[in-house]
């Protein structure tokens, strides 16, 4: 068993823990036989995107494509709405106070098919989830199975998350955890710690405190198989607006290849606007790191375009934290994703 602060947690707990709200979500969007989006007096529809947290370079993309007129080029009027964790996200989809959301990983689709919410990942722009586990650069550390026995900081989402496919898979175990709130003094005074963390935020923070070069292991590289950057829509929503969704897609792909490709400051001025707190040199050193991890375009991506997803992926995904007891094993993990709203699709 696991543990969450003082309390024992069981896997099948997690799964209840972390489907919190979903029954809500399920009830209201299952209610709903229509759900045509609201035009405007334009004549554009209007699509209220729900991110899951601050502006920042991880919805780099997106605002590229409002930046650049992508959306508006396709009859949309999109409003970004910063967002918070995922339950926030599935709270505005049933609600109706956004359209789409928007995903940071598998967890989150997977764990509204296990609460029969119907909600489905439509693309997914993160080919790599961007977490990572940071180490002193010693020659022990060669990847993540170096790591095991360590004392780990991890921060309190990752506890039901990457957590359980490091358990699952390299057999790290519970008394090995300690928890990360963001403050860097206890993982700097032990030699032997390992930090969870994420690529374009945490590395950055930790080379400017540390006084050695940290050994960064990205677990996407080492075989976790989440997705991220994943675009939710209500199955009642695609069915209705199949045009609307795929326009938005096909901007946001247009968005995605400009901001790693291209020349991303129209984005980052909008993402600067939204987010005060973000600085131009944070999302410099972000984009770089999505750009040389392939995190938008490897993967899937660079296969059959930015945005793609393989059954062969989420399968991967679901046979992993069902067999860590996450999800019942009979759960059908296809209606987890649909791809029929990619461009070149339907």
């Amino acid at each position: 068993m696991a543990s969450s602060g003082n309390t024992l947690v069981t896997p099948h707990r997690r799964a209840l823990l972390i489907g919190a709200g979903a029954v809500a979500i399920t009830t209201t969007i299952a209610a709903c036989d229509r759900a045509q989006a609201p035009v405007g007096e334009d004549g554009r529809v209007r699509l209220r995107f729900a991110t899951d947290g601050p502006a920042q370079a991880m919805h780099g993309g997106f605002y590229q494509a409002l930046a650049s007129g992508a959306y508006e080029a396709r009859g949309l009027t999109v409003q970004i709405i910063q967002g918070g964790p995922g339950g926030d996200i599935a709270k505005r989809l049933a609600t109706g106070t956004a359209e789409l959301g928007l995903a940071s990983s598998s967890f989150l689709p997977m764990n509204l098919v296990a609460q029969g919410a119907p909600v489905k990942a439509v693309a997914a722009f993160f080919q790599k989830d961007p977490q990572v586990l940071i180490a002193r650069p010693e020659p022990a550390v060669e990847g993540i199975a170096g790591l095991v026995g360590r004392p780990l900081y991890l921060s309190d989402a990752a506890r039901d998350t990457v957590w359980l496919w490091l358990r699952a898979t390299y057999g790290f175990t519970d008394d090995q955890l300690a928890r990360f709130d963001g403050d860097l003094s206890p993982f700097l005074a032990e030699r032997e710690a390992v930090l969870q963390g994420e690529l374009t935020r945490d590395v950055a923070g930790l080379e400017a405190a540390a006084d050695f070069s940290p050994r960064v292991l990205m677990l996407a590289d080492e075989g976790y198989p989440s997705y991220g950057a994943m675009v939710l829509a209500p199955n009642a929503f695609a069915r209705d607006n199949a045009t609307a969704l795929r326009g938005f897609i096909a901007a946001s792909v247009e968005g995605w290849r400009d901001y790693i490709q291209g020349d991303g400051r129209a984005a980052d001025a909008l993402i600067r606007a939204a987010n005060t707190d973000m600085t131009q040199a944070d999302l410099d050193q972000a984009r770089a790191r999505l750009r040389a991890n392939g995190v938008v375009d490897g993967g899937d991506a660079a296969l059959y375009g930015l945005g793609a997803m393989t059954p062969e992926r989420w399968q991967a995904f679901f046979e992993v934290m069902s067999t860590a007891g996450l999800y019942p094993g009979d759960l059908d993990w296809r209606q987890a994703f649909t791809t029929q709203y990619l461009p070149g699709r339907g």
